[in-house]
């Protein structure tokens, strides 16, 4: 039996209130890390800043790859 996507309009009220605080999280996330590199020295991100831009695209995982391992303690 092949299951068929839903359309936003067709999600229950829960589900849709969790697909938009989902996305909500995930574009503050995205948003901060990039201010983050942004700010920061090159001497206080592991590896390159461009790499951690580009890296920050994966969804939500980029983003707090960079928080936990790409930031240098101070």
């Amino acid at each position: 039996m092949a299951r068929t996507k839903k359309k936003f309009s067709e999600l229950s009220p829960i589900a849709r209130a969790a697909a938009i605080v989902a996305g909500v999280i995930e574009v503050a996330l995205f948003a901060a890390a990039q201010i983050d590199i942004y700010r920061r020295r090159p001497e206080q991100i592991h590896g390159s800043k461009g790499l951690w831009v580009g890296l920050c695209f994966i969804n939500i995982l980029g983003p707090l790859s960079y928080f936990r391992f790409g930031r240098k303690k101070p």
